[in-house]
C-alpha cells in the first residue's frame, strides 16, 4: 500500500497532456509541502489515522523528489524547476 500511495502524486503530471502552464500549476499543488503538512495538523487534532498515514507518505514521495533533483515546475518546460534544470 505504500509504494502505490507513494507514487500517487505524479499523477499529477497528467496536466501536462494539456499544456505546460497547466501542468506545472498541478504538478506544483500536488508538490509543496502545505497541502499535506494541513491534512497532517487536522489528523492530529481529530485522531484520524488514515489521513496521518495518507499524508506522511505524501510528505515522503515530496521528498524523495527534491531528493532526486525533481522541483517545482516553471511554467515554461517540464524540466525547468526551482531547483536545476533536469
Amino acid at each position: 500500500m505504500f509504494v502505490i500511495l507513494l507514487l500517487i502524486p505524479d499523477l499529477s503530471m497528467l496536466g501536462y497532456l494539456k499544456n505546460n502552464k497547466v501542468g506545472a500549476i498541478w504538478y506544483n499543488l500536488f508538490h509543496t509541502y502545505s497541502i499535506p503538512m494541513l491534512i497532517i495538523i487536522c489528523s492530529v487534532l481529530v485522531h484520524s489515522h488514515i489521513f496521518l498515514m495518507i499524508s506522511l507518505i505524501w510528505v515522503a514521495h515530496i521528498g524523495m523528489d527534491r531528493m532526486l533533483g525533481y522541483g517545482l515546475k516553471y511554467p515554461t518546460k517540464f524540466q525547468d524547476t526551482h531547483l536545476n534544470r533536469i
